[in-house]
C-alpha cells in the first residue's frame, strides 16, 4: 500500500508526529471560484520561481481543475534558471480563463437526466476531456512534484487519492500505476452534491494491491467506487499533505455558512440546513488545523484565504486592494458555470494579490513585488456586480 494512506489524519490540532522535510501545496474547493483564485496564487509562486520547490500538490474539487492543468503541462511550462514557467500564462493560466466562460454544471446535469446511458458525471469529465485535459491520463503526470487529486469514497468515508503512483484507498487498497484519465480523475475530485454527485468508477478489471491495514478487500469494495467531491472529506486537501510535508502552502477559496435568521423548519429545508451547518463545521476544523499550527511553529508555511484581509500578512508595500472589492469576489457562487470577465480576472488578481504579500512577508523575502497579472482589473473601486449574486 502506498505510503500517503497507511492511515489517516486523525488529530487535526495537537499531537501529530513530525513530518518529513518537504514542501506541499495544498488547493481547496470552490467551484470556478476557487479554479481562478488559485491560478493567481500559482501564478505568483511561478513569477517567483517557487513551483519547482514543491514536493507535493494536493488538491480538491475545483483546486483540482487548476492542478490537474498544471500537471498535465508540467513538462511544457519551459522553466527558467529562476525556476519561473515561461508558457505558464500561455498553457495554464489562459486554458483555464476560457473554461471559466462555458457553463459545464447545468448542462451536464439537464443531459445527464434526458439522456440514458451515461450519468452526470461522466458528462462533466467528457467536457473536462474536450476543453482541458484531452487523453491525458495519470501517467503524464510529472514524478516530481507528485499532484494527489482528492475525491472522497462513500462507501468508507475515506479519501480516495488520484496519482501517477497508485489509486488508493487507506481502508480498501490501491491500484498501482493506473492508466486512469486524468480528466475522470478530476470529474471524481469535483463531483459536487447533490447534482454532480457520486461519480462511480469501475475499477473491477484493475490489479488491487492488499497490505495490511485494508480492511475492505471484497469485491463489493474494489469493483466500483462511488465517489463524491473531495471537499466532503478535507475541503483544503490538506490530509494528504499533512503527514509529509514540514512546509505547507494552503489556498483556500472556498465557501462558508452564511446566516439564517428564520430557518426553514419543514424537514426538506430543515435537513439541508443542518447539512450545511455540518459542512461548515468540517471546514472550519480544518482551517483551524493550519492555522493553530501555524501560530504554534508546527508548521511552516501560509494559510491563503480568499475571504482574509492582505493587512494579515503583515506586508510593508501591499499591491493595491480595496476590501469591498475583494470580500465581493470572495462571495462568486460555488458554480460550475460561466462567469463574466470582470469577475474571472478579479478572482485571478486577488489570489496572486494575496499570494505576493504572504511569499514577501513570511516565506521569501528576497521576492521584489509582483504586478497584478490583469492590470486592466484592478482590485480597486466598485465591486464587480457579478461577483455579489447570491
Amino acid at each position: 500500500m502506498h505510503d500517503d494512506v497507511k492511515s489517516p489524519v486523525r488529530k487535526i490540532d495537537t499531537d501529530e508526529p513530525e513530518p518529513t522535510d518537504g514542501t506541499a501545496l495544498c488547493l481547496s474547493g470552490g467551484g470556478f471560484r476557487a479554479m481562478l483564485f488559485h491560478v493567481g496564487v500559482v501564478w505568483r509562486l511561478n513569477d517567483a520561481g517557487w513551483l519547482p520547490k514543491f514536493d507535493r500538490v494536493s488538491s480538491v474539487s475545483g483546486g483540482s481543475i487548476t492542478a490537474g492543468l498544471l500537471a498535465a503541462r508540467w513538462s511544457q511550462l519551459d522553466f527558467d534558471e529562476g525556476g519561473t514557467g515561461r508558457r505558464f500564462k500561455e498553457l495554464v493560466a489562459t486554458p483555464l480563463d476560457e473554461f471559466a466562460q462555458r457553463k459545464v454544471d447545468s448542462p451536464a446535469i439537464l443531459s445527464g437526466l434526458a439522456l440514458p446511458g451515461v450519468s452526470i458525471g461522466e458528462r462533466v469529465a467528457s467536457t473536462y476531456r474536450e476543453r482541458l485535459f484531452g487523453d491525458a491520463t495519470l501517467q503524464d503526470l510529472p514524478d516530481s512534484p507528485r499532484f494527489i487529486i482528492n475525491a472522497t469514497n462513500l462507501e468508507t468515508g475515506s479519501l480516495v487519492l488520484f496519482s501517477k503512483q497508485a489509486v488508493s484507498d487507506w481502508e480498501v487498497g490501491s491500484v498501482p500505476n493506473p492508466e486512469l484519465r486524468l480528466a475522470v480523475a478530476v470529474a471524481a475530485s469535483s463531483a459536487f452534491p447533490p447534482f454532480l454527485s457520486p461519480y462511480v468508477l469501475d475499477l473491477s478489471d484493475s490489479p488491487w494491491e492488499t497490505q495490511p491495514g485494508n480492511v475492505y478487500t471484497g469485491p463489493e469494495f474494489r469493483r466500483k467506487l462511488s465517489l463524491s467531491d473531495g471537499g466532503v472529506y478535507d475541503n483544503l486537501g490538506l490530509e494528504t499533505a499533512w503527514r509529509r510535508c514540514h512546509r505547507i502552502i494552503a489556498s483556500d477559496a472556498g465557501g462558508r455558512l452564511t446566516v439564517e435568521g428564520d430557518p426553514h423548519d419543514d424537514w426538506g429545508r430543515h435537513m439541508v440546513r443542518v447539512l450545511k451547518v455540518v459542512d461548515g463545521q468540517v471546514r472550519t476544523l480544518r482551517r483551524r488545523q493550519i492555522q493553530d499550527a501555524l501560530d504554534r511553529g508546527d508548521r511552516e508555511g501560509a494559510y491563503i484565504s480568499i475571504r482574509s484581509s492582505l493587512a494579515d500578512s503583515d506586508v510593508s508595500d501591499p499591491l493595491p486592494v480595496h476590501d469591498a472589492v475583494v470580500q465581493a469576489l470572495a462571495e462568486t457562487p460555488t458554480r460550475l458555470t460561466e462567469t463574466p470577465e470582470p469577475v474571472r480576472h478579479g478572482l485571478v488578481n486577488w489570489g496572486y494579490a494575496l499570494c505576493d504579500g504572504w511569499l514577501r512577508a513570511r516565506l521569501d523575502s528576497t521576492v521584489k513585488r509582483g504586478v497584478l497579472p490583469y492590470a486592466d482589473t484592478p482590485l480597486t473601486g466598485q465591486p464587480p456586480l457579478e461577483a455579489a449574486r447570491p
